[in-house]
Formats: C-alpha cells, sequence, structure tokens
C-alpha cells in the first residue's frame, strides 16, 4: 500500500505575454507594461526607457544613460560647494549617471538617497557610530543597529545621522572640512525642520523616535564645534541655542519619561563602575575641595534664602557629578561615556539658574566656570574637543575683574593640565 501523499501539481498562471515590451524589460526577462513613455519598470529603477526613443535600436544600447532623481536631502543645488553640485558621473565601457540621486526601490523615503548621502550612511554604520556610545555597554545594539534602521522610515533621524557622519568625516579629514561642514548643515536644517513638524503628533508610537531626534540635534550641535559668542547656557546676544535644543529634549523626557526609556532605549546598569581608584583619588579631592571653597563664598554672599537654596542645590549636584565623573573614570571610562554625567547637570539646573546665567550673574558665573573642568574629561571624543575652553572663555569675558581670582582654578585645569598636588589658596 503506497501511504503516500498524492502530490499536489499546481497549474502554471496564466499572463497575457509582453511581445511589444522594451528592451531593458526583455532583457531582465520581467513582464513590461508597455507604457509610453517611460514603461513602470523602467521609471522605478530610474532607466531610460527606450519607448521615449523615436529611433529606439530592436537591441539593447550597452551606452545608455542611467537617470538619477535629485537628492531630496538636498535644499537646491549650491554653486560654491562641490559637496552639493550635480556632477555627471561617466563610465567608458559601461553606463553613465547624469546625477546625485539613486532611486532605492520599495524605500520608505520615497526618491531615495544621493550617492553622497550614501556615502554618509556608510561611514555612520561603519564608523560614526562606535564614537557615540560605549559599544560594550551597547548590547542592544541601538546605535550599530537600531539608529540607521529607524532613519529610513523617520527622515529627521536620517538627516541627523547623516549630519553626525558628515561632521565626523570633517574632523577625519581637514582637507575636505569645508565639503562635509555644507553637507552637515544642510542635513541639520532638514532634520530639525523634520522633527519641529512632527512635535505636534507627539505620542506613545513615535515618542522614542522623537527623542533620538533631540538627542541626536543636541549631539550635532556638540559636533559642529564651539560658535563665537555661544556658550552652551548663555550667550552675548539672546538665549543659547543649544539651551534651546535640551530644553526640547527636557520637555519630550518629562512628559513621557516611561514611554521613551522602555524596550531598546531602556538604561542597562553598568556593573563595571565601581568606586573611585586610589590613583584618582587625591585629584578628585582637590576638585572637591575648590567646588566647597566656592560653596562658601557664594552661600555667604547671597542673602536671600530662596537664591541661596537654589545655589546650594546646584553646588550639591555638580559635587556629585564630579563624584560620578571620577567613579567612570576610575572604570577605564571617559569622553562619550560621560555625557549623561556632565550634560545632566545643566539638564537638571532650575529654571531660576539658568535665568541667572543668562543674566550673567556673577555667582553663577563662577560655579559654571568651574562645571565646565568636567569638559576637560570629555576631551577624547571628538564631538567635544575644544568645549571647556570656550565655555571657560565666555565666563571669563562675562565676569567682572574683581571675581577673576575664583576662576584660577578652571584656569589651571583647563589650559595647564590637571594639578595633582596642592591647593588654590584665595
Amino acid at each position: 500500500m503506497n501511504d503516500q501523499l498524492p502530490v499536489q501539481i499546481r497549474s502554471r498562471r496564466s499572463h497575457n505575454k509582453s511581445r511589444a515590451g522594451c528592451q531593458n524589460c526583455k532583457k531582465r526577462r520581467v513582464k513590461c507594461d508597455e507604457k509610453k513613455p517611460h514603461c513602470t519598470k523602467c521609471v522605478r529603477h530610474s532607466i531610460e526607457c527606450d519607448f521615449a526613443s523615436p529611433a529606439a535600436s530592436t537591441s539593447p544600447d550597452p551606452t545608455r544613460r542611467f537617470r538619477f532623481r535629485p537628492s531630496k536631502y538636498q535644499p537646491g543645488l549650491r554653486t560654491s560647494s562641490p559637496s552639493t553640485r550635480t556632477e555627471a558621473v561617466t563610465s567608458s565601457d559601461t553606463s553613465a549617471s547624469t546625477g546625485v540621486q539613486c532611486d532605492l526601490a520599495g524605500s520608505a523615503l520615497s526618491g531615495g538617497i544621493s550617492f553622497a548621502d550614501l556615502k554618509l550612511y556608510h561611514h555612520f554604520v561603519t564608523s560614526t557610530y562606535k564614537t557615540l556610545a560605549d559599544e560594550k555597554m551597547d548590547h542592544k545594539r541601538v546605535w550599530s543597529h537600531h539608529v540607521p534602521q529607524w532613519g529610513i522610515s523617520f527622515p529627521s533621524i536620517m538627516h541627523l545621522i547623516l549630519a553626525l557622519s558628515a561632521l565626523h568625516l570633517a574632523h577625519e579629514d581637514p582637507a575636505s572640512r569645508t565639503q562635509f561642514i555644507a553637507q552637515a548643515d544642510d542635513h541639520f536644517t532638514f532634520g530639525v525642520r523634520s522633527v519641529s513638524a512632527v512635535l505636534c503628533l507627539l505620542n506613545t508610537e513615535n515618542c522614542q523616535l522623537i527623542y533620538m531626534s533631540a538627542a541626536l540635534i543636541c549631539l550635532v550641535y556638540f559636533g559642529r564645534g564651539p560658535r563665537r559668542g555661544e556658550y552652551l547656557v548663555f550667550s552675548d546676544i539672546g538665549r543659547s541655542e543649544w539651551l534651546i535644543l535640551l530644553h526640547g529634549v527636557h520637555s519630550i523626557v518629562s512628559q513621557n519619561h516611561d514611554r521613551v526609556f522602555t524596550g531598546v532605549l531602556e538604561p542597562i546598569p553598568d556593573d563595571s563602575i565601581g568606586g573611585v581608584s586610589d590613583e584618582l583619588q587625591a585629584e578628585l579631592d582637590e576638585h572637591l575641595q575648590q567646588v566647597r571653597q566656592v560653596q562658601a563664598f557664594i552661600l555667604s554672599h547671597v542673602t536671600d534664602e530662596t537664591s541661596r537654596t537654589l545655589f546650594a542645590a546646584a553646588i550639591s549636584d555638580l559635587l556629585s557629578a564630579f563624584e560620578e565623573v571620577y567613579k567612570m573614570r576610575s572604570a577605564g571610562k571617559d569622553g562619550i561615556c560621560l555625557m549623561h554625567l556632565v550634560v545632566g547637570w545643566v539638564y537638571r539646573l532650575r529654571a531660576e539658574m539658568i535665568s541667572l546665567l543668562e543674566q550673567k550673574d556673577r555667582y553663577a558665573l563662577i560655579l559654571f566656570g568651574h562645571w565646565s573642568i568636567l569638559l576637560v574629561y570629555q576631551r577624547s571624543s571628538w564631538l567635544m574637543q575644544g568645549w571647556d575652553a570656550h565655555v571657560l572663555h565666555g565666563v571669563r569675558t562675562s565676569l567682572g575683574e574683581e571675581d577673576q581670582q575664583w576662576l584660577a582654578w578652571p584656569i589651571q585645569v583647563i589650559e595647564g593640565g590637571v594639578p595633582t598636588h596642592g591647593t588654590f589658596i584665595l
């Protein structure tokens, strides 16, 4: 007895053969819909359909030209910058393109990205992402996998990771800095514009994407480098641009904390962080002693009880920030790994303290000058190079001559290296 099941043979689905299709479809052995002047397949793949040519040959032309669509990521042709100028790339023996846009069929970005942008994307997924977090602690592959993937469906993230990649390339290749900076600025502009457009649509489904966009905006700002007259929390004229961006992150997190920090963004405790090593303890003690001297000076001069409470809280938090940074440093972590601790102090400042800094209050500036010391330990990150000296410069130029002595310690640390012994005597 044969107990095998009978094999069901499916009949081939009938269809009308395309006998008058274009040569491209015939060569690829796909059905052509014979639409003129361009069939759908050729339009989808951005190649020139021979239907458009009345003198089309019956055999495919090996030198046919491929057409590439204008990049949606570029605001227009910039004649002064080679990074966004449309160029023709030719080949003597195969094909030639006439633009800078490659159509990625099926992409949610509808229209694809340009060759210049593909280079930036490749650099991000192979190099830049490694500079944005501690790879050993990125167990969920947030930066190597999820963020690039989110960028495909969420335009603001795509623009911003390309901006970061361009800035990273500008750092690695100073000879091409002008070109990469121009690309970064274009993507940053579009990234901010696109995330601003969806802020009003913040919900459970997109809150993580919007949060990541806001965080990327802050990183791009750092990567772009210090700007004259802008010192993170205050500026020479008007409000600080970075502070406005940071407030945007704060607003998103405060309203959606549990929805943001879940799943792939749920924080993972770092078991390698312990206490401060013996080698760094003396250095930390030096910092803490200097900040406590500032604390005594400020609290002895500020008589208003509300202001005293405000300064006491900010100083206490700064002392804690120094201790946490030195625990991280003792575990061999610095640079980008310290971002949440260093920026965290500014992030937690009360609105009244921010207002005092914007008004260039003498006591707030002295405290901020000592906070800038923490930026020293982020120098190993390309994003943060130059920021410590820049912020200190802003404090020095905004502080009166009679208070310059209170910046002696930050000046010594930032400009002369961290001393291991001795205390600044008033």
